[in-house]
């Protein structure tokens, strides 16, 4: 056996010369993959510069010195690569997402908790959004919340003071303007933590709803997180 069975670290050979090199290639390969963090899953280019330890999973139609290992990790070594293949089960962080990541023998599948044996997934997630809050009675944010999702709660901060003439505000969605709280304060460092009372199913892209209290805003800024869950379907 040449590498060992889980992952593949090369094996000294019986009177093989140079073992320094053999054994140096196994804790570099050691030292990327466990504690596992993927720098991204969807860069194809190899970086210009790196730093020992670094890792990405290389995708479909990568360049250069990944172009033939698509679906194997790149981990960057001594000005050069090191390519490991990820078996099933295996978890990673990818840091352009701030998700963790499990493989289920075919890809990295962002934010899910289990796998089925047909490659359906049950996937967690905390979306964040950044919301310049607009003037007016009410500031509706982006649709953060996707189709097809279980909302379990929001939480947020307030970045920057929210100004205007309200006395507070309340979060929600569109025909429940407090579903996710009420009464919060303006000045930054004021924070939301509402949980759904029933964790509640969205069938089409959703934005949240500031509503002002009191009066109407005219600025500031708040950082709102949702909480949810969703679900995918197994492959053909």
């Amino acid at each position: 056996m040449a590498n060992t069975t889980n992952l593949g670290l090369p094996l000294i050979q019986a009177a093989q010369a140079q073992k320094h090199i053999t054994v140096n290639e196994a804790l570099v390969r050691l030292d990327g993959l466990a504690q596992l963090v993927l720098l991204s899953r969807v860069m194809a280019t190899p970086p210009l510069s790196a730093t020992d330890g670094q890792c990405w999973a290389v995708p479909t139609a990568a360049s250069g010195a990944w172009a033939t290992h698509a679906g194997e990790i790149a981990i960057y070594s001594n000005g050069g690569w090191v390519f490991a293949t990820p078996a099933l089960g295996w978890s990673a962080y990818i840091e352009d997402e701030g998700a963790r990541a499990l493989f289920d023998g075919f890809d990295w599948v962002a934010g899910a908790q289990c796998v089925s044996t047909g490659g359906a997934a049950s996937i967690f997630e905390a979306r964040e959004i950044s919301h310049t809050v607009a003037s007016g009675a009410v500031s509706t944010t982006t649709a953060i919340i996707p189709a097809g999702s279980v909302v379990f709660g929001v939480s947020g901060v307030v970045s920057t003071d929210i100004t205007g003439t309200l006395a507070s505000w309340e979060l929600g969605v569109s025909g429940s303007s407090n579903r996710y709280g009420s009464g919060m304060g303006l000045a930054a460092g004021s924070f939301v933590s509402g949980l759904t009372g029933n964790p509640l199913a969205y069938y089409a892209d959703a934005p949240l709803e500031l509503t002002a209290t009191g009066g109407d805003f005219s600025g500031g800024a708040v950082t709102l997180v949702v909480h949810l869950f969703r679900m995918t379907t197994p492959r053909l």
